[in-house]
């Protein structure tokens, strides 16, 4: 189905014209969160996904770029061609057995708005929209991937909304190391020859021992949560290998260093107790805090509250983090926002598989479309404002500077 085109009748306002194509196209917007809600797709494997979502931006005329960064379900879908970039990230990758409870369904379909809405005010701003497709949020770091392979250095802003239970605009986040701890012992007959075997199961029971204990001597803002991915294979083998799946968090990079080293002291007890060896390797790209601009996240909140809707104090926001995302990564080198926009929950949290139920109710998608305006406008404000815009051109021109 052809995107309306909103009329376009001399001297109406970008902000306006913009608005006007977000709520054209509304309807389709809600349309595409409820189609990716209805077949959640994991990390790596966003194909039916990613087919979704590029179909009304390639309607609208964007250039479509597959592949980037050598990632299948990667993209970059491109508008216009004036000096001032600016990147809308869409997220579309599910969760294991509960689909889309994070709202990554409603994320999407908010980035595909805001282009559509700037689309319609590029040439008269001088800008160039783009919506970066960035898969395996939720494991795998496809933006780490992204922004180490140069598909970000080129945007001079890069934005976003995610769904939650609260309004935040000034979302924090906490970095993350996502990890697995291999152990090795020695298989034997649990009865008949217990002694000659190495228990690496044991191994990951004094390991998670300690980081138990450990817990009480955490720093504020440092977390540490797993599983146990593989614990042997019957209980009349001792077990020869084990492994562990670990969360480390952190409020910052430097916090989340200290942590890995102590954790790192407990595997090494667990193996050392045992007579067990270990190895510890990196799962997935490690993510940073989240670190919002504050002059995007000033013109966010203005944005957001014409839309009526009342984020928590300012004040409370660095209390209530949001896990962890590799937004946090795009932040640390580019000025950007990550805001959560409220929808009604009935008291589920992310990752609960009521909230994948709320990321089709009513107030889901009204958080697409607000979404999709509140990101337009900020970009918009940004684009006509002479000294923002001069501050994120020439923080682009230093950035591009360092690659030479």
């Amino acid at each position: 189905m052809p995107l309306p085109r909103p009329a376009d009748p001399a001297g109406l306002d970008a902000a306006v014209r913009a608005d006007a194509a977000v709520l054209a196209a509304g309807p389709r917007l809600v349309a595409l969160s409820h189609a990716l809600h209805a077949e959640p797709e994991l990390a790596f494997a966003e194909h039916r996904s990613v087919a979704k979502i590029l179909e009304p931006l390639a309607e609208r005329g964007f250039t479509v770029h597959r592949d980037v960064a050598g990632l299948p379900t990667a993209f970059r879908a491109e508008y216009g061609s004036g000096a001032l970039t600016v990147g809308l990230c869409a997220e579309y990758d599910a969760l294991p057995e509960i689909g889309h409870a994070c709202g990554h369904n409603i994320i999407a379909a908010a980035a595909v708005g805001a282009a559509l809405g700037l689309a319609e005010v590029a040439e008269a701003l001088d800008l160039t929209v783009v919506v970066l497709g960035t898969p395996a949020e939720e494991s795998g770091g496809g933006k780490v991937l992204m922004l180490e392979a140069g598909a970000f250095d080129d945007i001079a802003l890069a934005m976003m909304v995610h769904p939650g239970p609260l309004e935040i605009a000034g979302a924090h986040s906490l970095a993350l190391a996502d990890i697995a701890v291999r152990f090795h012992g020695k298989e034997a007959h649990a009865s008949a020859a217990p002694d000659q075997g190495r228990n690496a199961g044991d191994a990951v029971t004094v390991a998670q021992v300690a980081l138990g204990l450990l817990r009480q001597h955490l720093r504020p803002g440092q977390q540490l949560h797993g599983i146990i991915s593989d614990g042997g294979v019957a209980p009349n083998i001792v077990p020869g290998h084990a492994e562990l799946l670990y969360y480390l968090r952190a409020a910052d990079s430097a916090s989340l260093d200290d942590l890995m080293r102590r954790a790192s002291a407990c595997f090494e007890a667990g193996a050392l107790a045992t007579g067990c060896t270990h190895e510890i390797r990196t799962v997935a790209p490690t993510y940073t805090e989240l670190t919002p601009d504050p002059g995007l996240l000033a013109v966010y909140r203005e944005q957001i509250a014409d839309l009526g809707r009342v984020p928590i104090a300012a004040d409370l926001e660095a209390r209530r983090p949001l896990g962890s995302t590799d937004m946090g990564n795009v932040t640390n080198v580019i000025p950007g926002i990550h805001p959560v926009i409220g929808i009604d929950t009935d008291g589920a949290v992310t990752h609960q598989p009521g909230f994948a139920a709320a990321s089709v109710n009513a107030s889901a998608d009204r958080a697409v479309t607000d979404g999709a305006l509140a990101l337009a406008r900020t970009a918009i404000a940004v684009a006509r404002d002479e000294h923002h815009r001069e501050s994120v051109l020439q923080r682009l021109a230093r950035r591009q500077e360092e690659f030479r």
